[in-house]
């Protein structure tokens, strides 16, 4: 697969694949959990509350690990892992940008002052498991 193709599919995954997994690292060990992830140019955003374990793990270590685009069909199916840094945003358009009526249950709003976005940079994206393809990577 060439590169413009990798970067299509990469692409297509990021942006019809909202749910997926943050691993941080907290006192030298890994965490992962369950996120929503919106795609602007290969860079991803999450919203968080900033007094949650991961924000304080990403002020420690900003280097995460994201696994985005699994269907759970099987073999075959295409992800991408995301490798990169993490940094707390709390830019007021794109808190506004992001926000989903859906985010009430942790958040009072697009104007709560607990509410941050985690902007992620890649470093590298790999895709996986496209039907029996070796990994493909994008570095940036």
């Amino acid at each position: 697969m060439n590169q413009p193709d990798v970067k299509e599919k990469v692409i297509d995954l990021l942006d019809n694949h909202k749910i997926g997994v943050l691993a941080t690292v907290e006192q030298n060990q890994p965490r992962s959990r369950y996120m929503t992830f919106f795609n602007d140019n290969f860079i991803l955003y999450t919203p968080t509350n900033k007094e949650t374990p991961k924000a304080e793990d990403i002020e420690e270590n900003p280097h995460v690990h994201v696994l985005l685009g699994y269907d759970g069909e099987g073999f075959g199916d295409a992800y991408v892992e995301v490798i990169g840094k993490a940094a707390i945003r709390e830019d007021d358009y794109l808190k506004e940008k992001i926000w989903h009526d859906s985010m009430n249950r942790w958040l009072d709003g697009p104007n709560d002052p607990d509410y941050v976005v985690l902007e992620i940079k890649p470093d590298s994206i790999r895709l996986m498991n496209r039907k029996g393809d070796s990994p493909q990577e994008l570095d940036f």
